[in-house]
């Protein structure tokens, strides 16, 4: 479980042409429908890739929905095993605007890195990656979603009228995120891959995550081991003065 170390908060403005937040209740028949926001693992995935270390664990305080929710649905051309296609009917987001607060704690089961723990760096990698749009290419939910980032102050983030400013909302039962064995909290979620759901609520724009622990719902989905990481193979060097 995680030491009682949290960062100071980052935030960030995420935006794009499309998204698809699939919910997974429509996988099954090939076709996909997105949820109309973006779920707790996909804003951590993204935040991820702007910049990770297996010494950190990311985790999503809050996010704004800065534009009226709007779909597109499209035909998809998906190829088959036989070498044939089929047409599926992928329902995107479209137009997408998301400010993102966030901070991270060390990840405590990684032992072997306790010297990584250094805050100050990771917090000056991270501000440096997002500034040159994040360290991996931002995706939407899908590959096909390209999205970009870029560092927001506080006031900003708190100040910023959405278009549901005197809206309340609710989404239902919606996936919350996944518990992967490195990141577990007791012995239900150690050595599985776990997955979390809970009710979400959106107050003039801004949605507050549970922690992964306090969802409602959790499921086992299947068994899965820690990678095992070494302090000289994740360690960044300020000699460099990359990120």
């Amino acid at each position: 479980m995680s030491e009682k170390f949290l960062s100071t908060p980052f935030y960030y403005r995420l935006f794009g042409d499309y998204a698809l937040f699939t919910d997974p209740v429509t996988k099954g028949g090939g076709e996909k429908f997105t949820y109309q926001i973006p779920t707790y693992q996909a804003l951590k995935g993204i935040t991820e890739q702007i910049y990770w270390k297996p010494t950190l664990q990311y985790y999503i305080d809050a996010v704004k929905v800065m534009k009226p929710i709007q779909t597109e649905t499209k035909g998809i051309l998906a190829p088959l095993k036989k070498g044939g296609k089929d047409l599926n009917y992928y329902t995107y987001l479209k137009d997408v605007e998301y400010l993102v607060k966030v901070h991270f704690e060390w990840n405590g089961l990684r032992k072997e890195l306790e010297n990584d723990r250094n805050e100050k760096k990771h917090e000056q990698i991270f501000l440096r990656s997002l500034e040159r749009g994040g360290r991996r290419d931002i995706f939407l939910g899908t590959r096909e979603c390209i999205g970009y980032v870029e560092g927001i102050k506080e006031v900003e983030f708190e100040n910023s009228i959405t278009a549901f400013e005197g809206k309340q909302l609710s989404f239902g039962i919606m996936f919350h995120s996944f518990i992967y064995p490195d990141e577990a909290y007791d012995e239900e979620t150690a050595n599985h891959l776990t997955s979390n759901f809970t009710s979400i609520f959106m107050n003039n724009g801004r949605i507050d995550y549970v922690r992964p622990e306090e969802c409602e719902i959790r499921q086992q989905l299947r068994n899965y081991s820690i990678k095992k990481f070494y302090l000289d193979s994740v360690c960044n060097s300020y000699k460099g003065g990359g990120v």
